[in-house]
């Protein structure tokens, strides 16, 4: 079976509440998939970026929610700034997300299953190691061409389908991954989502904790990584230990 688990063909979202044509069909098309690129939006922030009016961004919504292709929730506590009640923001649901999945998911997981079933668990995980290991030998020259590590590699994970983009965090970063093309086979088999870490982390060269993962019912996929120890910060913790040895 390929290693290439993944597919970036999006499909024309047609909703049930009503029968949209033409101009509408492509707008509405338009807001799925940048909710699904750029991960949970406000409205006012997808009019903004999509150039369409607070009515019109609304009714596209509604009208997206009512069909179960997105859902309105609270904003992640981080993405809160100043006082007020912060605006809900809208996320892609399982539903929606099937419309943009790779067709050939179920016979990835039912391949999965055949071998689970018939060689033993073990061969799974030497499939998802495997995988990960084709991430790391495929992102390692874009990687050894920057500076900046965590930087090129959201823009790697993007060019594989990931529409992945980078935060800044608390001592660190986080890379989130607003799209996962395998996301429907790695809910049954988390193999894929552990070995994948290990593979950024083998890749930025540091500990890297995965905070939540769309194949769990999360919004996105979360990488936090901490920064790394300057030289200076490395040197002074060597001297504070060799003092606590000389004691």
């Amino acid at each position: 079976m390929s290693l290439e688990l993944r597919h970036n063909t999006v499909v024309k979202i047609a909703t049930s509440s009503q029968a949209p044509v033409g101009e509408d069909l492509r707008t509405r098309d338009a807001v799925a998939r940048s909710i699904l690129e750029n991960g949970p939006s406000s409205a006012a922030v997808l009019g903004e970026r999509l150039g369409l009016t607070p009515a019109g961004i609304r009714r596209h919504l509604d009208l997206l929610v009512a069909d179960g292709v997105l859902e309105a929730r609270e904003p992640h506590a981080t993405l809160v700034r100043g006082r007020g009640r912060p605006s809900k923001v809208f996320v892609m649901t399982d539903t929606g997300r099937e419309k943009f999945e790779h067709s050939y998911d179920d016979l990835a997981v039912s391949a999965l299953k055949f071998m689970a079933s018939q060689s033993g668990e073990h061969l799974v995980k030497s499939f998802a190691k495997s995988r990960a290991d084709e991430i790391v030998r495929k992102a390692t020259p874009t990687l050894s061409k920057r500076s900046n590590k965590v930087n090129a590699l959201a823009g790697f994970l993007t060019e594989q389908g990931f529409a992945a983009s980078v935060a800044p965090r608390a001592k660190g970063e986080e890379i989130c991954q607003h799209h996962c093309p395998i996301a429907h086979v790695a809910a049954q088999y988390p193999e894929l989502c552990e070995a994948e870490t290990q593979a950024f982390s083998e890749l930025l060269g540091t500990h890297v904790q995965r905070l939540a993962t769309i194949a769990h019912g999360d919004g996105v996929c979360t990488t936090y990584i901490p920064a790394l120890a300057t030289k200076n910060e490395k040197q002074s913790s060597k001297k504070t230990s060799n003092a606590g040895k000389a004691k």
